[in-house]
């Protein structure tokens, strides 16, 4: 296959909106490989390895950790090759492809190894962890947590026989068998409230460290985007700044500096928001509204930042929004008077917070389906996650339907109460009329 049929620098908006980014067309077993020799690399000689997702969150984490442990990488050893990308993106050339995640090489070791992961990829993560790291590491997981138990407890076993101790530090909706599973694996396991923390916040109280008032700000910035609180306009940079560079590069940068971004760092930000903008204003714009029960829930498609399109979507009414991916991902986004996207989500294949959750219907068996995703702008997975949203309301619909029979056999208990009570007040008074 000619390589610009899949990278995307040379398409028009409208098409790169429509279609995935350049890594998915790569298959997963050059991944897979590629990924087990970056483990390998990363987890050479390392005292402690952290497992974690790769999004500001889990990132912040790992930051926190490296801060322990003496571990920090230093800054001079990236800001070249960022300054190198200002000149690149700021140029008249064609950009990049904005959804590829710059991965940089050859770039320094901590003895604070980070090891990237998904919640479907964990197992493979931890098995990686155990085949490679040396034994009597500290080993934390971050911000990820398993759909059950039983797909990683195998892996997790053995990397509790590698280790020294395991902490795992999380904010997401944990099911009681699963978390219970976990500690009695003998895993030092912390979930927060996951609509007060993220687990940033998490880690930063967990750890019995010293931490000054820069990493408590980091935490808080971090938290304002993850709970979508919007209070922090530099929760935004650092989401943004997460998810197009080097995860490595991420860490050293908010261990450096905090959640206060150096120039460098957001000229880049800006630049790259140019594209950014245009993609969001393409999802916004072929977004339909569609009312499911008591909802109203707005549906669109494209590469996209999900979070801009969702509020976008709110602000024209909806109650919930779906973004559905040209990867086949989906992400359900609530609102106050919506709370429920994890239950949605739950019912096609994901899961996660009651407002932020995310999916991938399992509706693709071969790259015809794909096809077909990409020219109908996901139509299938829409109808999937829309029929999952309708059997929620049906369950809404029951539990409040129930709720007014307990307060009414409540109500009723309560009358039939009363009137036993005033018999009892007044013994003589069918007497006395008796005695009339």
């Amino acid at each position: 296959m000619d390589d610009e049929l899949i990278d995307g620098a040379g398409l028009s908006l409208t098409r790169k909106s429509r279609l995935p980014g350049t890594g998915f067309f790569y298959p997963d077993s050059l991944d897979e490989d590629r990924t087990e020799e970056r483990v390998a690399e990363a987890v050479d000689g390392a005292e402690a390895v952290v497992v974690a997702d790769t999004d500001a969150d889990g990132l912040g984490c790992v930051a926190l950790l490296r801060e322990v442990y003496d571990a920090s990488l230093a800054w001079a050893s990236f800001a070249d090759d960022l300054s190198d990308r200002v000149d690149r993106w700021g140029s008249d050339e064609p950009a990049p492809d904005a959804d590829d995640p710059e991965d940089g090489e050859d770039r320094p070791d901590s003895t604070v190894a980070l090891v990237g992961a998904g919640p479907y990829s964990l197992d493979d993560a931890l098995e990686h962890v155990v085949a490679y790291a040396p034994a009597g590491i500290d080993l934390y997981v971050c911000d990820l947590c398993p759909d059950e138990y039983g797909w990683i407890a195998d892996e997790l076993d053995a990397a509790v026989d590698l280790a020294d101790a395991v902490a795992w530090y999380d904010h997401h909706q944990w099911d009681d068998s699963a978390a219970a599973a976990v500690r009695d694996a003998g895993v030092d396991l912390v979930v927060g409230e996951s609509d007060e923390e993220c687990s940033t916040d998490v880690t930063l109280r967990s750890l019995d460290h010293d931490f000054d008032d820069r990493w408590v700000d980091l935490a808080a910035v971090t938290r304002d985007h993850d709970l979508w609180l919007k209070e922090d306009p530099r929760s935004d940079d650092l989401a943004d700044y997460a998810y197009w560079t080097d995860p490595e590069e991420y860490v050293t940068m908010v261990g450096t500096f905090g959640a206060d971004l150096p120039d460098v760092v957001a000229e880049y930000i800006e630049l790259r928001r140019v594209e950014k903008d245009e993609l969001i204003e393409a999802a916004v714009s072929r977004a339909e509204h569609k009312r499911v029960g008591p909802w109203t829930v707005g549906v669109t498609y494209g590469r996209c930042s999900q979070n801009e399109v969702a509020e976008a979507l709110r602000e024209q009414g909806a109650d919930a929004a779906v973004v559905v991916k040209p990867a086949g991902s989906a992400s359900i986004r609530g609102s106050e008077t919506f709370e429920r996207a994890h239950e949605v989500a739950g019912r096609v294949n994901g899961g996660g917070h009651p407002r932020a959750a995310g999916c991938k219907p399992d509706i693709y068996d071969d790259m015809l389906d794909y096809a077909h995703h990409w020219t109908t702008e996901g139509a299938t997975a829409k109808r999937v996650i829309l029929r999952a949203f309708e059997a929620v309301a049906a369950e809404a619909d029951g539990e409040k339907e129930d709720a007014v029979d307990a307060e009414d056999a409540a109500d009723g208990a309560a009358d039939d109460a009363g009137t036993d009570d005033g018999a009892a007040d007044d013994p003589a008074g069918d007497a006395g009329t008796d005695a009339e």
